[in-house]
């Protein structure tokens, strides 16, 4: 099927944003095994290096402190290729399905691990990119091209529905990724990536939350291009790297869901999406694969995909293999300790 103007845009524009210097060639469809990877890790969490040391602790799980999270990995398997630009990793506890999208497409699909079976799940999707989940299950979506934070439920069909359009009467840029806090509160990215043609309306490219009476507030205007974004598991932290500046910043969140000034937790060089483990461990998708990076900032490894990764999620019914959605390619790996779905 011949790809729309819009479609190769964005391939062009996701692979501009992601530092992809021509391509890293298709995983070739279908499969499930044998992509070839490997892992490196540092022998401690506390070797320093390029972590900063502002992230504090992130509200580390008890039970896995000083737990290595890359010990043991296997290689990264691919479990489905052939996709245009593969994005928006969300897995829904409740089904027992694993959700992403294919960008350029314009689709959401459906990963069930139980069966081996995909299929397609929103067509089209307002060529949605981050999608998170929401308290009560529902799937919250980022759309480019829709530039608008969207929810359906997760059941049945998608009824789509808008839940934030723009910031003081200018339209968002092209909402990114998101993460949804306990009490339903919403962050979100606003780079401009996915605007294409359209015009911004807007004089920056940002951060946002959303309250839980739908108010639209401005976390941080001072990004170059705003992209992953995630919450420590206590959620008294908002992470969100600039693909752009290289770099990955940290927030305190007040138990209102604001946050205060912000503080460089690690830099990085250009990362995309991440995930975050019950231990409070970082999961950064970049140029070398994922890079694994402990509460603190300092670095664990780096575990290699065979495409560039663009994100990543945990699912699974005990939370311990990590879904990465890598340019062309699903791909997972298995884990010791459990994550955010």
């Amino acid at each position: 099927m011949a790809r729309s103007k819009l479609g190769v845009a964005l391939i062009v524009t996701l692979l501009t944003a992601c530092g992809d210097d021509g391509g890293s060639g298709g995983a070739g469809a279908g499969g499930q095994g044998g992509a070839s990877a490997t892992t490196t890790s540092s022998s401690s969490a506390g070797g320093g290096g390029t972590g900063t040391g502002a992230g504090g602790s992130g509200g580390e799980g008890g039970s896995y402190v000083g737990v290595n999270p890359l010990e043991g990995a296997a290689a990264v398997q691919l479990v489905q290729g052939g996709f245009g630009f593969t994005e928006g990793t969300v897995w829904v506890p409740a089904l027992g399905v694993l959700r992403f999208s294919d960008i350029p497409a314009s689709r959401i699909h459906q990963y069930d691990p139980s069966t081996d079976g995909l299929s397609v799940w929103r067509e089209p999707s307002g060529n949605t990119n981050g999608s998170a989940l929401a308290p009560n299950g529902d799937l919250i979506m980022c759309e480019h091209s829709g530039r608008r934070i969207s929810r359906s439920p997760a059941a049945g069909s998608p009824a789509p529905t808008p839940v934030a359009t723009e910031y003081q009467s200018g339209a968002f840029n092209s909402p990114n990724d998101a993460i949804v806090r306990s009490d339903g509160q919403i962050y979100f990215t606003d780079p401009t990536y996915g605007l294409g043609n359209q015009t911004p309306e807007l004089g920056f490219r940002g951060v946002f939350r959303v309250d839980g009476q739908g108010t639209v507030h401005l976390v941080d205007d001072a990004y170059q291009q705003p992209n992953g974004i995630a919450l420590s598991p206590d959620e008294t932290k908002l992470y969100v790297s600039d693909s752009a500046a290289g770099d990955v910043y940290v927030y305190e969140v007040a138990p209102d869901g604001s946050t205060g000034p912000r503080a460089l937790f690690v830099e990085l060089g250009p990362s995309d999406g991440m995930a975050v483990d019950d231990a409070g461990n970082l999961y950064f998708t970049t140029s070398n694969g994922i890079e694994v990076h402990a509460a603190d900032g300092s670095p664990w490894g780096t575990l290699a995909v065979p495409e560039q990764p663009a994100n990543c999620t945990f699912g699974d019914e005990d939370r311990r293999t990590l879904y990465i959605t890598a340019r062309t390619g699903l791909y997972r790996v298995r884990l010791a300790i459990p994550g955010k779905p």
